[in-house]
C-alpha cells in the first residue's frame, strides 16, 4: 500500500504544479459543458497529465475522471477529480482541490485531497489512518446534534428543502463550506456533519476514505456506505443516525 500511496501523492504533486500557477490567471479559459457546469483549461490539463502518468507508470490500471470518463481496467482504477470546486477556481476563490482515489475490486483503498491554494493536503489509506501536513487527524467526539456544526450545500436545499432546514435548525451552528472542504473539516474534527446531494463518484471517492480513516462515518442519504450513490453524508459517526433520520424521509422525492 505504501507504494500506492506514494504514487498517489506524486500524482497530487503533478496536479498542483499545473493548477496552482493558473489559479487567478487573467487569461484562464472557462467553458460551459453540456450539463451547464463550468470547466476550465486547468481541469482538462490536470486530468490529461494524470492519465498520462498513470498510463506510463501503472500500465493496466484504469482511470475514471470527471472530464474524460472511464478508461482501461475497472478492477483496479484511479478515480480523479482534477479540480473539485471548479466554480471557485474560476472565480479566484481558493477553496478547490485535486481529488485522487484508488479503487481495487470495488473497494476504495486510498484517497488524497490536495488544495495548493490553501497550502493544505489530506491523505489516507485503508487501515493506516488519515493525515494532514504529516500529522494524524481525527473526527470530533461531540454526540449531540444541538452541539454540532453542520455544513450543507445549496443543492441539498433544492432537493431536500424541508428536512435540510430542519437539520440546520437543530444544529448548534450551520455553514455552507461546500465541496471537498466541508468533508475535510469533518475529518479534522472542526465540523461534525457535512451533507450534499447531486454529486458524483469522483467528488466523493477520496473523501470517503479520508473521513472513514479519521474515525468518521460516510454514507449516501439512504444510509448506504458508498461514494457512488449521488449524495453524501459525512460525520463524526456519533450524530450520523440523527442526521439520516431527519433527511431520509425525502430521499425518494
Amino acid at each position: 500500500m505504501n507504494g500506492d500511496l506514494d504514487f498517489a501523492l506524486s500524482l497530487a504533486d503533478l496536479a498542483d504544479s499545473l493548477s496552482a500557477p493558473r489559479f487567478r490567471a487573467h487569461d484562464l479559459v472557462v467553458e460551459t459543458k453540456p450539463d451547464l457546469t463550468p470547466v476550465t483549461e486547468t481541469d482538462r490539463a490536470v486530468e490529461d497529465a494524470l492519465r498520462e502518468r498513470i498510463a506510463r507508470e501503472r500500465p493496466g490500471e484504469g482511470v475514471l475522471g470527471e472530464e474524460r470518463g472511464p478508461e482501461g481496467d475497472a478492477s483496479t482504477r484511479w478515480i480523479v477529480d482534477p479540480i473539485d470546486g471548479t466554480k471557485n477556481y474560476a472565480r479566484g476563490i481558493p477553496l478547490w482541490a485535486t481529488l485522487i482515489a484508488l479503487e481495487r475490486e470495488g473497494e476504495l483503498v486510498l484517497g488524497v485531497a490536495s488544495a495548493p491554494a490553501l497550502g493544505r493536503r489530506w491523505w489516507a489509506a485503508r487501515g493506516a489512518g488519515a493525515f494532514a501536513a504529516g500529522a494524524p487527524i481525527r473526527v470530533s467526539r461531540i454526540d449531540r446534534l444541538d452541539e454540532a456544526v453542520v455544513s450543507y450545500t445549496t443543492s441539498l436545499l433544492r432537493s431536500h428543502a424541508g428536512p435540510a432546514l430542519e437539520l440546520v435548525g437543530r444544529a448548534w451552528h450551520a455553514r455552507t463550506f461546500s465541496d471537498f472542504w466541508q468533508h475535510m473539516l469533518v475529518a479534522e474534527g472542526a465540523v461534525e456533519v457535512a451533507v450534499e446531494s447531486a454529486v458524483s463518484l469522483w467528488d466523493l471517492a477520496a473523501v470517503q476514505v479520508i473521513v472513514e480513516e479519521a474515525g468518521g462515518r460516510f454514507t449516501d442519504l439512504s444510509g448506504a456506505a458508498r461514494a457512488d450513490g449521488g449524495s453524501a453524508v459525512s460525520s463524526n459517526g456519533l450524530v450520523h443516525e440523527q442526521v439520516l433520520q431527519l433527511l431520509r424521509g425525502s430521499t425518494a422525492e
